[in-house]
């Protein structure tokens, strides 16, 4: 068995808190993978759905700042099942806007390939966030005794 045997950190978290991990990372960037590639999309809904534009962008960013708490908290279980939530609710969110149901032109807010787009980053986000809490867990099951 070697001598040393710290774990040495990857470089790139060097200079952040003990308690964030690669995975935080990896999340933040594929949520701002999303936010741009979004950003054009909700600006080019009909006029009369613009208050669902701002509700996915707005959702979108609570997702952002969820991930940005989860690099900085050491009881990371809560903010998980809240950052699980908004992401439930933006599928949500993301499925009316492609719905040709919703508008009265029968004209869906969201093509459906920007739409798949969208619900693709928006499943490896689930994920992502369905690994980090399992990997919380550890071995145990359901009852949590050795998560953070």
């Amino acid at each position: 068995m070697p001598e040393n045997t710290t774990e040495e950190r990857p470089p790139q978290l060097d200079n952040v808190r003990d308690n964030a991990t690669q995975e935080d990372f990896k999340m933040k960037n594929k949520v701002w993978e999303m936010l741009e590639y979004a950003g054009p999309q909700l600006e080019e809904f009909p006029r009369a759905k613009r208050g669902l534009a701002q509700k996915i962008d707005g959702t979108m960013l609570d997702i952002l700042e969820l991930v940005i708490m989860l690099e900085n908290k050491h009881y990371k279980k809560t903010t998980l099942g809240e950052l699980d939530t908004k992401v439930d609710v933006l599928r949500h969110l993301i499925r009316l806007a492609a719905s040709t149901k919703y508008t009265r032109s029968g004209k869906p807010c969201l093509p459906m390939k920007k739409y798949e787009m969208m619900a693709k980053y928006i499943n490896e986000i689930g994920c992502m966030v369905g690994g980090y809490y399992k990997s919380l867990n550890g071995s145990t099951s359901g009852n949590g005794s050795a998560a953070k």
